[in-house]
């Protein structure tokens, strides 16, 4: 948060939540856009396309804004499709990523128009080929490569290596291109690689890339030409204020400059949290402070189902109090009140002394939190709220209980397979 620490995006905090209720997502506006601009900047004079990646916050409203500001969409189903669709992000921007598409999914993207897909697996090529066949039309697809660079982040949040499920080696993508012309519905004329998540280094992208780079050229000489490269995504963001040092979207141009320095087709970038993360925060209430013999435990009434990083990945964030008052520093366990000692924001975070009623920030939710969220213990999903420059409206609805249940029926009609 860059403003005083009730406000953000000219929205006070305090008030909304009163308007609101508790647990709730705030995004700013002005923060996404300053983000998306900063990094156009810094790609000037590369041809680039950004394609923002839409599992990291796929509410429509955020959608909306990346289209505003003409960026386009990285997809994984048919469901990102038609959010993407719906928001207004035109077909010819919206790149179809994923190493489980099924026939009907590329069967659906094929009739939308989508610009390109990312082929993963031979069995995918050759479904590709089939269906795209069966239509009449032509595929434009790009390699996944899997260029074995461990991006240094959380296991579970890697892709880059040979282990991980993603792409294919450059060993059998020199194959798929020899083997061309036996796809006559599939035009392979891209490369793609993308090593991670949350990455803070230059050096795994710069010897991911150099290999993607190197390959790119060995195809040129061979006489397939490529209309694309995608580099993917994976900058990461500033969760520990006092730790993190992201790398900034001048230092990573500057590398896309000297890698690609050779080739004039277009670079695809697929930021997801870089763009969203640090913009967004989730909002809950205190419900009690409870003492333990060995801790004490901040009670709030968000839960793991309404942010899950902290509980799948141990991811850190900065949670903040916002009820200003001077009080002493004390060491809590933020805690939910899912049934699940995995439902634990903070292990012995130090922050002001707090009690029942405070609000309380948690900071770097933009990106996977919303978005990931569940309605385990029969809690409804929280309200998504977008602020921009003093003013809010609500992107999506607190669910309630009714809504929640809605497509639950008790077994009357049976039926037989």
């Amino acid at each position: 948060m860059t403003e005083v620490a009730h406000r953000l995006d000219g929205v006070d905090l305090h008030a909304l939540a009163g308007q609101v209720g508790t647990p709730c997502y705030v995004y700013s506006a002005t923060a996404i856009r300053e983000r998306v601009q900063g990094l156009q900047t810094a790609l000037q004079g590369l041809d680039p396309r950004i394609c923002y990646a839409v599992k990291a916050n796929s509410n429509r409203a955020i959608l909306q804004l990346m289209a505003e500001q003409g960026v386009g969409a990285d997809i994984v189903s048919a469901g990102e499709l038609r959010r993407a669709l719906r928001a207004g992000i035109p077909a010819e921007r919206i790149v179809f990523s994923g190493v489980g598409k099924t026939a009907d999914e590329i069967a659906e993207a094929l009739g939308a128009g989508v610009w390109r897909f990312n082929i993963e697996s031979l069995d995918e090529l050759q479904t590709m080929q089939r269906v795209a066949a069966g239509r009449g039309a032509i595929a434009r697809a790009s390699v996944r490569i899997n260029p074995d660079v461990d991006a240094g982040t959380h296991a579970k949040i890697s892709t880059g290596k040979s282990e991980n499920k993603f792409g294919v080696s450059i060993e059998e993508a020199r194959g798929w291109f020899a083997d061309s012309a036996n796809y006559p519905n599939v035009r392979l004329d891209g490369l793609h690689a993308h090593i991670g998540s949350q990455i803070l280094r230059l050096e795994p992208f710069q010897l991911a890339l150099q290999r993607v780079a190197a390959f790119a050229r060995e195809l040129t000489e061979h006489g397939h030409a490529l209309a694309c490269i995608d580099v993917g995504g994976g900058l990461g963001v500033r969760y520990r204020q006092d730790q993190d040092r992201p790398l900034t979207a001048g230092e990573y141009a500057a590398m896309l400059r000297e890698t690609f320095s050779g080739y004039a087709g277009t670079l695809i970038l697929e930021p997801g949290r870089y763009l969203v993360a640090e913009a967004g925060l989730l909002l809950t209430r205190v419900i009690r402070v409870k003492p333990g013999q060995q801790r004490d435990f901040l009670i709030v009434d968000a839960a793991m189902n309404d942010l899950q990083r902290p509980a799948l990945y141990d991811a850190w964030h900065e949670i903040l109090p916002l009820h200003g008052r001077a009080a002493e520093s004390v060491a809590y366990d933020v805690v939910g009140p899912v049934c699940e000692t995995g439902d634990t924001f903070a292990v012995q975070r130090r922050m002001p002394t707090c009690r029942a009623g405070d609000l309380i920030a948690i900071a770097g939710a933009g990106a996977y939190g919303a978005a990931m969220a569940s309605t385990y213990n029969s809690r409804p999903l929280a309200a998504e709220v977008m602020l921009d420059g003093g003013r809010y409206a609500v992107v999506r609805q607190r669910q309630d209980f009714d809504a929640m249940i809605a497509d639950e029926r008790p077994a009357q009609e049976w039926l037989t397979a």
